[in-house]
């Protein structure tokens, strides 16, 4: 094992114990462990690092503990109205950064140059996902930055809203031919991500999978059936 992949393991494994500290006390996570309160207190703090031996036992252990959907659905907050809120999952820098490992183990094979989403609400899975990918992340706004000369621009209509919205990415952005993979935190209509398509196919570049934290109704089933390239989301919401 390189040196490096072994520094990855070990970080790993203090996000993991990070994640589970959430839900388990150090009294719990110690018999689970076998290691005492205070070793388990140094590794969530990150002030000592375990042995490769030991963080590939610790890793085998507590790896069936976590579950990345059901932490999502539990941080999943509904009002009255049955409208949802994502802050507590996006917000948990742990749990997004052992869900985008996820991800990028589905999409290591596309052979990805660069993330793409939209402002604002996509951009902290975007940037959790592209790092793990080791690629930029590229984001269309709703405004022009001044000092940006050209702009990819694709205008449409939220069925929500019934108003025009337009979405600009400057043309740097994208490059022809680089593969592209588009991640957002919510899906409900599919018009944005289509737009995302829309920019992709202005610039040259080449869409290779699509990733959504969350999908609402049946749209993912629809945008499969719409596309030939890989779509999928974490959870679903009827």
């Amino acid at each position: 094992m390189s040196q490096l992949r072994a520094v990855q393991e070990k970080l790993r494994l203090v996000k993991v114990l990070r994640l589970l500290k959430k839900g388990y006390t150090y009294e719990e996570l110690s018999k689970i462990t076998g290691l005492p309160i205070t070793v388990l207190n140094r590794y969530v703090r990150g002030k000592v690092l375990p042995s490769t031996e030991r963080t590939r036992e610790l890793l085998n252990l507590l790896t069936p503990y976590i579950n990345i959907e059901e932490e999502v659905r539990k941080r999943i907050k509904f009002d009255e109205h049955g409208l949802f809120d994502n802050m507590p999952v996006i917000s948990d820098t742990a749990l997004m950064t052992l869900m985008a490992e996820e991800v990028a183990g589905k999409f290591s094979d596309r052979n990805v140059d660069k993330v793409l989403t939209a402002a604002t609400d996509g951009i902290p899975i975007g940037v959790h996902v592209a790092r793990e990918l080791g690629v930029d992340l590229v984001y269309a706004k709703k405004k022009k930055e001044v000092g940006v000369k050209r702009f990819y621009e694709v205008s449409y209509i939220p069925s929500a809203s019934g108003s025009v919205t337009t979405l600009y990415l400057p043309q740097w952005a994208l490059k022809r031919g680089e593969n592209v993979l588009i991640v957002d935190d919510v899906i409900r209509s599919g018009e944005t991500q289509k737009a995302l398509l829309e920019m992709c196919r202005q610039a040259g570049a080449r869409p290779v999978g699509m990733f959504f934290l969350v999908s609402v109704g049946n749209v993912i089933d629809r945008i499969k059936g719409e596309y030939t390239i890989p779509v999928d989301s974490l959870i679903r919401l009827e």
